[in-house]
């Protein structure tokens, strides 16, 4: 898509906090178009060629950097940002990680993992393993405005303003609604994923660098608590016409359900493709799909996870 942008973010302009203290690297109107250059939620400390000591020294304090923040001039608390992203751009590589501490199943994988993927823009996939690869569908894993609470917030988590939501249907053609807690909004993006399963089970997505343009428009006479969004097109757009494989989890806690049905894909792929299970564990946190399946049969409810058949050669 060939858009116009009226202002520019660049790559050095972000930060590691929320915080509507920091003063804005620009102010913009209504339907203006801004561009921003974002870094890798790693902030460039895992390179083509690493291995695991990578992760082993990764300094958290430089995790999911956000570009930003902008002030969107008369947004004032109470209001809803609207958010239309136009175009994600990434770069032709990334990169996923198994992080000690960190993802569903961190107990049960203690030891570092990594594998840096080099983007095949012809057949628009990545190739995880010979005979596997995974569809590339770009989206912004981090994407709201700043909190109401003076200090510093961590990027780490979401908040009802937004922020680290790891929704994979924040990708062109979708169009976010905010509520606003500050003037000015203070928005601020980042985290750029080439592709992601529903979950993120392992913590991590293919992390990527990329520029995102958006445009922004104001409203008053809605209300909001937490975010909604608009979706063009179909949710799946890579992988319905080839089909799943999907496993369960069943019992009263869904969080252990969808442990459950996750360490059950696991152990599919390695059974079935062959995959050591930090393998088979990465896989399934950027391509495969947790969702709830059932939560009205008391006393158990049901998680399945699918993985589309598409990821793999015949």
């Amino acid at each position: 898509m060939n858009i116009r942008s009226i202002h520019t973010v660049t790559h050095e302009q972000y930060r590691h906090a929320w915080d509507n203290s920091i003063p804005p690297v620009l102010t913009v109107n209504e339907n203006e178009v801004v561009t921003f250059q974002t870094r890798d939620s790693g902030n460039d400390q895992i390179q083509p060629g690493d291995d695991v000591e990578a992760v082993r020294n990764l300094d958290f304090s430089r995790i999911n950097p956000i570009s930003g923040p902008i002030a969107i001039a008369g947004a004032r608390p109470g209001d809803v940002l609207q958010v239309d992203i136009l175009g994600i751009e990434t770069r032709d590589w990334g990169w996923t990680a198994i992080i000690p501490g960190f993802g569903l199943l961190a107990d049960e994988y203690p030891d570092p993992f990594v594998h840096v993927w080099a983007f095949d823009r012809e057949r628009n996939r990545a190739e995880f393993r010979p005979g596997i690869s995974v569809p590339l569908d770009p989206f912004i894993g981090v994407i709201g405005v700043a909190p109401a609470g003076p200090g510093e917030h961590p990027t780490l988590p979401p908040r009802n303003v937004g922020g680290n939501m790891d929704i994979r249907f924040m990708r062109e053609g979708t169009s976010l609604y905010l509520p606003v807690a500050v003037e000015n909004a203070m928005f601020s993006l980042g985290d750029a994923h080439a592709a992601q399963g529903d979950g993120e089970v392992c913590g991590v997505a293919i992390e990527t660098a990329a520029t995102v343009t958006v445009r922004f428009s104001l409203h008053r006479s809605i209300s909001l608590k937490t975010p909604e969004f608009d979706v063009s097109g179909a949710l799946v757009r890579t992988s319905a016409e080839h089909g799943y494989h999907a496993t369960t989890g069943i019992g009263p806690d869904l969080m252990e359900a969808s442990k459950d049905s996750v360490r059950a894909m696991i152990a599919h792929l390695e059974r079935k493709r062959g995959l050591a299970p930090d393998e088979a564990y990465a896989l399934c946190s950027v391509a495969g799909d947790l969702k709830i399946s059932e939560v009205v049969d008391a006393p158990n409810w049901v998680v399945s996870f699918f993985l589309p058949n598409n990821l793999f050669q015949a």
